[in-house]
């Protein structure tokens, strides 16, 4: 019986934005409850570096990972962290034609969430998430469901069965939205305590966790926030929602709450900005709104791809990144049409150098560009900051979950390409300054060029979910 893994190879991931770190020739040990016991570096013997570790353990007791043969081209990551996605909405990725945010709700999302109160068609949908959200390397996921409890509840099991960290939102709105698909005040309070028990006080798996969901403003009465800003300050619950993604969005906004100086405001005079606040998009903030979301510690899901296919418009990521705002990364699904956080992290670049381009000043220019370790670094600990997880995963640490996926540059189909001038030859330690360049030169292709098929293993709390049974 195994009662320790040790995975051998070489690991990467992003302890600060901006920072890339490389350990090759490294070992790590993680214990039966899938937390990092040890990391090694130089490591010569994964087995021995384990029985050194815990002098009980047996050398038919630890399981050895070793990836070191291929270290040229394989490496570990941290898992990615999806921030924002609509579960719900999958079936419509990549469907949206010219619409905009509000009447792609409307002609689009409405009709299709409403008809997954049905159980059948909805596990039929997130079960089709869960395949595509692990193949592609999320390991924990902050999703959007319905209205509907016992749908939502559905999305709790199925992820804990797949073994999936998620935060699971039931949707909250009681007014603007269409007679098919609303709530009264009475029955979303009634709705979310549910969903809120089930997972808690039934499912008790501690990688599924509620979240409070109001859908965004315009969808919910004063009552409906009043009451949702207390139930997650009285039973410390994460909140998520949406925050100026569309002008005409904004203006709806100012209309309904004409007390309220900002749509920021709005949600913080209900109590629902703190520091387990996780707001997606964030494109059309004022300075003061800044502020305000800084000072409540909250963080933002930055979800390139959903604002470029409704025609949203570029969130200033690097404005808020010097204003010390947590910044993650979320596929918003299916305003975005790819599932992948790679492929996102890949538009957030994009994305930032058409802001570049509008600037004049050369110096302000190269700033306001990502780098591809800035975005790596938003799709792994910056999520999880995010999401105040960062003391539980984001990056390989002692303590922390071994949350994790195994990425393989020539694996079978793979669009990366390497030459033969271009592999690290990790074995030859005297060459690790020219090698470490070369990596980072691979892991711009990973970024550019690779997808879901260079994802070869994937492993949440050190336990296998890619590939992995159904």
């Amino acid at each position: 019986m195994t009662k320790f893994r040790v995975f051998y190879g070489t690991f990467v991931d992003t302890p600060a934005l901006g920072q890339l770190r490389i350990r090759a020739r490294t070992s790590l040990g993680v214990s039966p409850d899938g937390t990092i016991q040890f990391i090694k570096a130089e490591s010569q013997n994964p087995l021995q570096d384990a029985m050194d570790f815990d002098k009980s353990l047996k050398p038919w007791e630890i399981s050895v990972i070793d990836t070191f043969q291929h270290q040229g081209f394989t490496f570990f990551f941290p898992g990615f962290i999806d921030t924002h996605v609509h579960a719900s909405q999958y079936p419509n990725a990549g469907i949206f034609g010219s619409s905009t945010l509000l009447d792609w709700l409307e002609t689009y999302t409405f009709p299709l969430e409403a008809g997954l109160k049905d159980i059948d068609h909805a596990r039929k949908i997130y079960s089709r998430v869960l395949d595509k959200t692990l193949a592609h390397g999320t390991t924990t996921a902050s999703y959007y469901t319905t209205i509907d409890a016992n749908s939502s509840n559905l999305m709790a099991d199925i992820c804990a069965q797949r073994g999936q960290r998620a935060f699971i939102g039931k949707v909250c709105m009681d007014q603007n939205s269409p007679d098919y698909y609303i709530e009264s005040l009475s029955d979303c309070q009634h709705s979310l305590q549910k969903v809120v028990n089930y997972i808690r006080e039934e499912l008790k798996d501690d990688k599924i966790k509620p979240i409070v969901t109001p859908r965004f403003a315009p969808t919910c009465s004063k009552e409906l926030m009043t009451w949702l800003g207390k139930i997650a300050h009285d039973q410390d619950l994460h909140i998520q929602t949406h925050l100026s993604e569309n002008k005409n969005e904004l203006k709806w906004v100012k209309e309904l709450f004409p007390e309220c100086e900002s749509y920021s405001d709005v949600y913080d005079s209900y109590n629902l900005l703190t520091n387990k606040t996780v707001l997606a998009h964030c494109i059309h903030l004022s300075d003061k709104e800044i502020d305000l979301i800084k000072e409540r510690e909250s963080g933002v899901s930055h979800c390139p791809i959903s604002n470029s296919s409704i025609t949203s418009g570029e969130c200033e990521v690097r404005r808020l990144l010097d204003h010390g705002i947590k910044v993650g990364l979320g596929t918003d699904l299916s305003g975005g049409y790819d599932v992948s956080i790679l492929a996102t992290a890949r538009q957030a670049l994009l994305v930032s150098r058409h802001l570049a381009m509008k600037e004049v000043d050369a110096k302000k220019q190269e700033h306001l560009k990502l780098s591809v370790n800035d975005v790596l670094y938003l799709s792994s600990l910056g999520g999880a900051q995010v999401l105040a997880m960062d003391q539980q995963v984001g990056t390989f640490e002692v303590g922390k979950q071994f949350d994790t996926q195994l990425i393989d540059l020539e694996s079978a189909g793979s669009r990366v390409d390497v030459f033969d001038w271009q592999y690290t030859k990790w074995t030859d330690e005297g060459r690790d300054i020219e090698n470490t360049k070369l990596f980072e030169d691979l892991l711009a292709k990973w970024l550019f060029t690779g997808d879901d098929r260079n994802t070869v293993r994937v492993w949440v709390g050190g336990k296998q979910v890619f590939p992995g049974t159904k």
